[in-house]
């Protein structure tokens, strides 16, 4: 058997980390919109015509 190298498991988990940073900033980018939608909306439905 070979001994894992320890720099390309250390490669392995930042890579897994920055893939989760990636998703993470999504999702919340995706949340901002999202309030940011639903504030436009309640505004424009609160507007006398």
């Amino acid at each position: 058997m070979s001994i894992p190298d320890p720099l390309r498991e250390e490669d392995l988990i930042r890579s897994r980390q920055r893939g989760r940073a990636r998703v993470m900033a999504v999702l919340l980018g995706a949340f901002v919109i999202l309030v940011f939608a639903i504030s436009i909306a309640k505004i424009r439905a609160g507007m006398p015509h």
